[in-house]
């Protein structure tokens, strides 16, 4: 396979997620928009719901998803390292699984550099353990299909 072919393969979409998380990290008004959009259904499907508690709800759908985002980017890291193949029979390497987390890991970081600087927008140690933990999740979830694929 050409390394053009690889890249394209293999790396493009990993470049690709970073552009997508890149634009939502560089929306000033993230936070509002979200709530504009979470708190009106809350309020619909739970009209004597606090104000208070629909503010945790929507905290905890824009945590949930940091964990999906960077679960994704996991995965694509670790296709990338791996260049899985049909029927592939290699065993399962956790220093793949390793190298796509550093990965996830190392983004995650420079993604919270970057909203430090982007007004309205803060960059937060808690989101990179988010983002890390995201991360781990999808790659353990993806170890456990494969164990018990293996045994089907």
């Amino acid at each position: 396979m050409s390394k053009l072919r690889v890249f394209v393969k293999y790396w493009l979409p990993i470049v690709l997620w970073f552009a997508l998380i890149f634009i939502a990290s560089s929306d000033q008004q993230s936070s509002q928009r979200s709530s504009r959009i979470i708190g009106p259904i809350m309020r619909w499907l739970f009209p004597d719901m606090p104000e208070e508690t629909v503010g945790l709800v929507i905290l905890f759908v824009r945590k949930c998803a940091h964990l999906t985002v960077f679960g994704v980017l996991a995965l694509l890291f670790w296709r990338a390292f791996r260049k899985p193949v049909k029927r592939d029979s290699r065993p399962w390497s956790w220093i793949e699984a390793r190298n796509a987390l550093i990965g996830v890991v190392i983004y995650a970081i420079t993604d919270e550099m970057h909203q430090a600087f982007t007004p309205s927008r803060q960059g937060s140690p808690w989101d990179v353990l988010i983002d890390t933990v995201g991360g781990a999740c999808a790659l353990l979830a993806l170890w456990a299909f494969g164990r018990w694929r293996k045994k089907w």
